[in-house]
């Protein structure tokens, strides 16, 4: 499992705007990537907003922002667009990058036992170096908690 002080695992994946992101693309900028389970669903919809919201603050700070979940493409440039997304949403459609960042997890809703995404998130400092971990996310406060480290960069 990924822990803070350790470098971030390479990656290279689709986004619906600026082609491709990848650890060499973000490098000599911090960054935070927050993986979600699924587009437009209330907590990721939140979330979303959230940093939507406070981008121009990351902006200051040079942290680029990172949304993951293993929807397509497409289904991301919808949700960007329905709810007037301004953060770079990427797609781990075979699951690599949650596999790597140890996101992919056995859940349990409603006693039914099935994998999917852990709401987390992960902020890196410009050499890709983990400096903090949120594992577990709730939405409400989390947007605000981020940026509080990332200000500590």
């Amino acid at each position: 499992m990924l822990e803070e002080g350790q470098q971030a695992p390479a990656f290279n994946m689709p986004t619906d705007t600026v082609g491709e992101v990848s650890n060499e693309t973000l490098s000599g900028s911090p960054y935070v990537i927050y993986f979600y389970p699924k587009d437009d669903t209330p907590g990721c919809t939140k979330e979303a907003i959230g940093f939507t919201e406070l981008k121009n603050e990351f902006d200051a700070l040079s942290v680029k922002i990172i949304g993951i979940s293993k929807d397509t493409l497409a289904k991301h440039e919808k949700f960007r667009t329905k709810h007037e997304l301004d953060i770079i949403l990427a797609s781990d459609e075979d699951g690599a990058m949650c596999e790597a960042f140890g996101v992919w997890v056995e859940k349990n809703m409603y006693g039914r036992k099935y994998m999917g995404i852990e709401r987390a998130t992960f902020l890196m400092d410009a050499t890709g170096t983990v400096r903090k971990i949120w594992r577990k996310v709730r939405v409400k406060g989390h947007v605000d908690a981020v940026l509080e480290a990332a200000n500590t960069l």
